[in-house]
């Protein structure tokens, strides 16, 4: 891997974009992969033509699309097992059907109201009362965005089985985004690095693409292309177009096993193997506070960048050199420090570094190691 030094990170060694090696099997599990593969094919196949080809062609209800984006998701055993919330305690948060199935949209915290001491005495002290409320600014919602991470295909379609957004993608040297289905934001997962879009009139900021759709929430992946979930690369500057009262939620998805994760470019019949053959994938969501494109406010999102356990003084803002100019010229410091925050933000989510490797650092990875394929 030495041939692979110069696409490390200079300040932490990171590589973002090497695939990750599955781990080691017995020999006595291969009837088990093989039998798990050939009954899970069909499934998912037919599910996924239903979904692309017909479900989403009708004005079919929301409900019913997402039951079958979580039967394929179910299928090939994604299960999500780990949920955190910034400005939740854990072990308050008590999910609404819809983070478990497709029946809502909206988080639910059932909060106990304190009781007089002489009833904590009694045994009627069980039968406190509590209240239901639904806190939307602790989630994404409508009129909202997202910036997510990007490191699988399974990305776009756990979010689109979650909250229905409308997927974007990024480009690293305009502010602008082109809207995308889930179909294209699953592709995009596989398709090789770009860093300019193929047609610019499909190209719309995201205050634009807000105003189209005010009951929509619109998903971006800052980052315009895909990584192995081990660092968070320099942001496009397209969240800079969103205005200053708009709620911008960082989301941070990772999976064990990480080889489901696409670096690069990889072979679908390869990837499907990897998903397909496992009894389970385990997933990890974070959801950190909403941040707002303005500069002015010292810490939006409730979390002072560069503390905490999981967190080095170094790792901040002011501290750190990517040794990279920004993706686009124009932006300027007040601007650049909107999206360290978001990408600081993403970083702790991950617990992971940020790095100053960008798409054109990944360009021209492709195809070193493409050739290596060769």
């Amino acid at each position: 891997m030495e041939k692979y030094s110069q696409f490390r990170d200079k300040g932490t060694a990171i590589a973002p974009f090497l695939p990750v090696p599955t781990a080691p099997a017995s020999p006595l599990w291969t009837p088990i992969h093989v039998l798990l593969f050939s009954v899970r094919v069909p499934a998912v196949l037919f599910l996924s033509l239903f979904y692309f080809l017909i479900l989403e062609f009708l004005p079919s209800p929301q409900f019913l699309r997402k039951c079958v984006i979580w039967v394929i998701l179910a299928v090939p055993g994604v299960w999500w097992v780990d949920l955190q919330v910034d400005g939740v305690k854990r072990g308050s948060v008590y999910l609404h059907p819809s983070l478990c199935g497709p029946s809502s949209q909206y988080f639910v915290w059932r909060n106990a109201f304190a009781v007089d001491r002489s009833m904590r005495a009694e045994r009627g002290a069980r039968n406190r009362k509590l209240h239901v409320a639904v806190v939307p600014e602790h989630l994404p919602h409508e009129g909202t965005v997202i910036a997510s991470s990007f490191t699988s295909p399974l990305d776009p379609l756990y979010l689109a089985g979650i909250f229905c957004p409308i997927f974007t993608r990024s480009y690293p040297g305009t502010r602008k985004v082109e809207p995308i289905s889930l179909f294209k934001a699953i592709l995009l997962a596989f398709s090789p690095p770009v860093a300019e879009p193929r047609d610019p009139r499909k190209l719309v900021t995201l205050h634009e693409l807000k105003e189209k759709n005010p009951n929509s929430i619109i998903c971006v992946f800052p980052e315009c292309t895909t990584t192995n979930g081990r660092g968070i690369m320099p942001f496009s500057p397209s969240l800079l177009t969103v205005d200053s009262k708009t709620r911008i939620y960082p989301v941070n998805l990772r999976y064990t096993p990480g080889d489901i994760t696409t670096p690069v470019p990889s072979s679908y019949v390869s990837w499907l193997w990897k998903l397909l053959s496992k009894p389970t994938h385990y997933m990890r969501v974070r959801i950190a506070r909403p941040a707002y494109n303005s500069p002015s406010a010292e810490s939006p999102n409730g979390v002072i960048a560069g503390t905490g356990f999981d967190t080095n003084i170094f790792d901040d803002p002011k501290f750190r050199s990517t040794g990279e100019k920004a993706a686009d010229d124009e932006v300027d410091d007040g601007e650049q420090e909107v999206l360290d925050r978001i990408g600081e933000d993403l970083a702790r989510l991950g617990r992971v570094k940020r790095v100053g490797l960008g798409v054109k650092e990944k360009m021209n990875f492709v195809q070193v190691w493409g050739k290596r394929r060769r």
